[in-house]
């Protein structure tokens, strides 16, 4: 063959690659690319050696006696016998260390306190799939839930829209520190989630107005019709040369399909859990946690099979009809050994202050039916856990070399009613300290409302 047409097919071959790298780069782009990026800065510190606690790293192992060393943000070393030099000390001698805890089901900042019409910001009751918004945009940084949860050892949290609709929209990942605008809280790198609903709540809000779904084969037929629509537009996005006309609800659902944006239901029984891994499998997508799931026991082993965590409460029921049939070993039995991936979450704005006595709840009621669970293996439920459903475990959510120091430390076990969150690191910044008023951040929003006491976060009671 002539040297000239080695040239012409080396032309071709680079040409057809530059072609599917230039699809691939519109497919990211125009399904998950971000408009609102985060500004997230740490806050530069010093760096901080924790020595001599009883430390849980979210790997599942228990290290008594040990060392935590933050710098420049990151942990560096977890261990034993640990020095550094010009670090601060803090003496952990009978003190437990944990990674920071993360909500992954909060609504902070879209139904914010005082709680009252102006600030019910999380139900775009408009439709029932208006995946087109977004969470973030609801965000009042100035929320005080933000630092009474932080009192609570939460470093991160997932705000989500609230659960009227088929498909919600984007929720958003954010650390939990002081800031002015939703992009200085934005947790960097961190994929959005698609907030989804099942059962009675679409079917009570949209029946309600005789429009659909007024049932529950309703709902299912309002998923799979957007799914298609979603589908249809990837593809046709994809196999264009410039694009075609954006669509904000089809971008969030085809960037779900692509696996772009992590999934979470909102779906209580196992039936329909069920139902939506089959629509889940119809489509292409995976779903990353089922949200309150008090009959996930039912299906723990289909759960992890699939992959699916589910994040759960640790005895709410019986409120409605879909939640009757809950058990207080629910969280214990999804938290099965092969593959179980077991959260306790909030929904509350007063549950997120006091998740690791939730957690605590569920060790107890385990313990009553023969189920023994570990302190090293519940705090997954709050940190590593949670984090991978919000696709952010390679940054935080354990205690290992290289990630982000989110980092709390307790005066006793967390899994206790008398625990109390004494110190709060998010990137290696003491951001929260119980014996530290000037470490107690409280909202704009309370300066110069009431006493001086009411503008910190544990209320004067120190």
């Amino acid at each position: 063959m002539s040297r000239s047409f080695h040239a012409a097919l080396a032309v071709a071959v680079a040409g057809a690659l530059a072609c599917g790298g230039a699809q691939a780069a519109r497919k990211t782009s125009s399904f998950v690319d971000d408009p609102y990026p985060s500004t997230y800065e740490r806050i530069a510190a010093p760096p901080v050696l924790i020595r001599n606690a009883t430390v849980l790293t979210g790997t599942g192992e228990r290290l008594d006696g040990a060392d935590v060393l933050m710098r420049e943000g990151r942990i560096e070393a977890v261990g034993r016998g640990l020095s550094a030099e010009g670090a601060t000390q803090v003496d952990g001698t009978g003190k437990w260390v944990t990674p920071g805890i993360i909500d992954v089901h909060s609504h902070l900042g879209v139904y914010a306190s005082p709680n009252v019409n102006a600030h019910s910001d999380g139900n775009e009751m408009t439709s029932p799939v208006t995946a087109n918004v977004w969470a973030e945009h609801s965000v009042w940084p100035q929320d005080p839930g933000f630092a009474a949860a932080l009192a609570g050892g939460v470093t991160a949290m997932q705000i989500l829209p609230g659960s009227a609709n088929l498909v919600g929209g984007r929720g958003v990942t954010l650390k939990n520190v002081p800031a002015v605008t939703y992009q200085a809280m934005k947790f960097p790198g961190a994929p959005w989630g698609l907030k989804m609903a099942c059962g009675e709540n679409p079917k009570r809000v949209y029946g309600g107005r005789g429009t659909a779904p007024g049932t529950r084969m309703g709902n299912v037929a309002g998923y799979r019709a957007a799914f298609i629509e979603a589908a249809e537009y990837r593809d046709k996005r994809n196999g264009e040369e410039e694009g075609g006309k954006r669509d904000l609800k089809l971008d969030t659902l085809a960037g779900a399909i692509e696996g772009d944006i992590q999934v979470h239901i909102h779906c209580y029984r196992a039936d329909e859990m069920a139902t939506m891994l089959d629509l889940a499998e119809e489509f292409g997508f995976r779903v990353a946690a089922f949200h309150h799931g008090v009959e996930a026991y039912k299906i723990a082993d289909r759960l992890a099979e699939a992959g699916t965590c589910g994040a759960l409460w640790a005895d709410w029921w019986g409120f409605k009809m879909e939640a009757f049939d809950g058990i207080q070993e629910n969280i214990a039995l999804v938290d099965r050994p092969e593959g179980g991936c077991a959260i306790v979450h909030s929904d509350s704005a007063e549950g997120i202050q006091r998740l690791n006595q939730e957690a605590a709840k569920v060790m107890a009621h385990a313990g009553q039916v023969g189920i023994d669970i570990p302190p090293e293996r519940a705090i997954r439920w709050l940190t590593s856990n949670a984090a991978q459903s919000l696709g952010i475990l390679e940054q935080t959510g354990t205690l290992e070399a290289g990630k982000m120091a989110d980092v709390v430390v307790w005066n006793g076990t967390p899994f206790s009613v008398y625990a109390k969150a004494e110190q709060v690191y998010v990137d290696g910044a003491r951001v929260f300290d119980l014996n530290d008023r000037s470490r107690q951040p409280a909202s704009d929003f309370m300066l110069g409302h009431g006493a001086t006491d009411a503008q910190s976060p544990m209320g004067g009671a120190e």
